[in-house]
């Protein structure tokens, strides 16, 4: 479980709350090592200085911001803190809105929100009261060197704070490649569309879907290594550039095939017992064949279900 790494309060009204930011992601990124071609050692980053080329340890980084070319002012860690003492401790909600008018564009990155008294009860209060509203914490909190938009909201009996993207941070549609609404599409090609929707609908089930092309890597990782291939380079194939292809302009076989390859496939998921009664009550009507002379009586094959 990943550590708190920020402690302060969180705000709304006069309510003050101590509590800490736990990350509520756990990305499962691969991660490759950089190494040299020629012996396969590992290549690091290193921090040197511009002017000299030497290596600077970290004691000797400190952070200064550039107010003209080539001339900064020092700022410590302490002193970027007491800028704004209540800013940088403080997770303070300025409104509630209905989560609804939150366009998902603006969503970021997730935090965990926990008290740092157990069986808090201002905590505890937020909670329930954000619950039954159905609204969400519009909140703003300083992280290192920025004020970062934040959403508060419930999750599985607990509070959690989604850091929001600013306005200015979304860049905007390029109208110029997007086709006009109604562009070359008839109403007939929609409702067949609108019918291909409406046979692909689900209940969303996170947990059905997950990263299959890191598991695809690590098992080609798997085979080098079970082959002794620790160490062998693959030159890149030298492949031409396909062109992009051209628009398909008459859409409905497209769609008509969808929707059929929709339909074979829900046939094929029909529950094993449903089958098993119609072939039962197929059976059931069609009359019995007489066996052949010389045959053996009394021999039934039996039908398996898939």
């Amino acid at each position: 479980m990943a550590r708190a790494f920020w402690k302060g309060s969180l705000s709304f009204g006069l309510v003050e709350i101590p509590v800490s930011l736990r990350p509520a992601e756990d990305a499962t990124e691969l991660s490759f090592t950089l190494l040299d071609r020629e012996d396969f050692s590992p290549v690091g980053y290193k921090r040197y200085n511009k002017t000299t080329g030497r290596e600077v340890p970290w004691d000797r980084v400190v952070r200064g911001y550039e107010y003209e070319p080539g001339e900064y002012v020092v700022l410590t860690d302490e002193e970027l803190k007491h800028a704004n003492v209540k800013a940088t401790q403080t997770i303070e909600i300025s409104e509630f809105v209905d989560g609804r008018e939150i366009d998902p564009a603006f969503y970021e990155i997730p935090y965990y929100v926990e008290p740092l008294k157990k069986g808090s009860k201002s905590y505890a209060l937020l909670r329930e009261a954000l619950e039954r509203s159905g609204r969400v914490g519009v909140a703003q909190i300083v992280l290192r060197t920025r004020q970062r938009l934040a959403a508060l909201t419930v999750r599985d009996g607990g509070l959690l704070l989604d850091l929001l993207r600013y306005p200015h941070e979304l860049r905007e549609v390029d109208s110029e490649s997007i086709p006009k609404r109604g562009a070359g599409v008839s109403e007939r090609e929609i409702a067949m569309a609108e019918r291909l929707i409406g046979e692909m609908a689900a209940h969303w089930k996170p947990s059905e879907f997950h990263d299959t092309y890191q598991e695809d890597v690590l098992e080609l990782v798997r085979r080098k290594v079970k082959s002794g291939q620790t160490h062998t380079v693959v030159e890149p194939e030298k492949t031409r550039e396909r062109a992009p292809r051209r628009e398909v302009v008459d859409l409905m076989p497209l769609l008509k095939k969808s929707l059929e390859e929709r339909g074979a496939s829900a046939t094929k998921k029909i529950p094993a017992r449903v089958s098993k009664r119609k072939a039962g009550v197929a059976a059931h009507r069609a009359p019995a064949r007489r066996a052949p002379a010389g045959s053996r009586s009394g021999t039934h094959g039996r039908s398996r279900t898939a």
